[in-house]
């Protein structure tokens, strides 16, 4: 089940404790994107050498805005408030970079659909081994005029509320918002989906990294457990771990049931 079907496995509890990361993900983001652009003054003693990591986790947080909105397309953040699942993925997305929640939704229905074919809108048939080929069509596909004219209003909104600040916007939203899509092709599209010598387990045509559950964390919020993704879609991110040791070993205890 790939689309936004509210679906009964995904329990109240389990909603809470969603809802609590999204809005730590998203608090985060935002506080540091207010603080960043508008209060930190970049220009005293010492005080960029702070930059490269204000940048790293705005960086990671963009990833997490992201797989927040991504699960609100699946239905596995707040199932039992549908317009609260939409909105909150509406929100992420635009804030990550001006996108239409709609068509990143419809998108990625077809992908769960027809999975590593040339239906697969994130799939490049012609360089299915070669990463930086198909990230460009893959950045071509889902930046387009819409995301080119919300993005040139958000940049002359900040040009005449920053003016002299201008280049924070730059170097504190535009650069990471550009690094964590190449994070997140590269982690979530790219490994799990590229083809190699090994063939595929089913279907899916996904396989799961085998990284630990910090490396996982930190490289896409668990988006790397990606088989276990594609075969329990209603799972929400922060499970996934759970979800793979439950499917390496059948018999853990930890099996997805809400």
């Amino acid at each position: 089940m790939a689309t936004t079907t509210i679906d009964s496995r995904v329990s109240s509890a389990s909603t809470a404790v969603g809802l609590v990361l999204a809005s730590l993900v998203v608090g985060t983001w935002l506080a540091i994107h207010v603080g960043a652009i508008f209060l930190v003054d970049w220009s005293a003693p010492g005080r960029w050498l702070a930059a490269p990591v204000v940048i790293v986790l705005q960086c990671w947080l963009s990833v997490g805005l992201f797989i927040v909105a991504h699960d609100t397309m699946h239905g596995s953040l707040a199932p039992q408030h549908p317009w609260l699942n939409r909105a909150i993925g509406c929100f992420c997305v635009f804030i990550y970079a001006g996108f239409s929640y709609g068509k990143l939704r419809e998108n990625h229905s077809a992908h769960h659909r027809h999975a590593g074919t040339a239906d697969d809108p994130d799939f490049d048939t012609e360089h299915s081994r070669h990463f930086w080929p198909w990230y460009f069509k893959f950045f071509r596909h889902y930046f387009g005029w819409r995301e080119f004219g919300m993005l040139t209003v958000a940049v002359v909104i900040y040009l005449l509320i920053l003016r002299e600040r201008f280049p924070t916007m730059l170097v504190f939203w535009a650069l990471p918002a550009l690094l964590s899509s190449v994070q997140l092709f590269y982690f979530g599209t790219y490994r799990p989906h590229r083809v190699d010598d090994l063939p595929f387990a089913d279907r899916h045509r996904a396989r799961s990294n085998d990284f630990s559950h910090v490396m996982s964390l930190l490289t896409c919020f668990h988006f790397g457990y990606h088989l276990e993704h594609h075969a329990a879609p209603w799972v929400p991110w922060w499970k996934l771990p759970a979800q793979r040791r439950s499917t390496i070993n059948p018999t853990c205890p930890e099996r997805e049931n809400g």
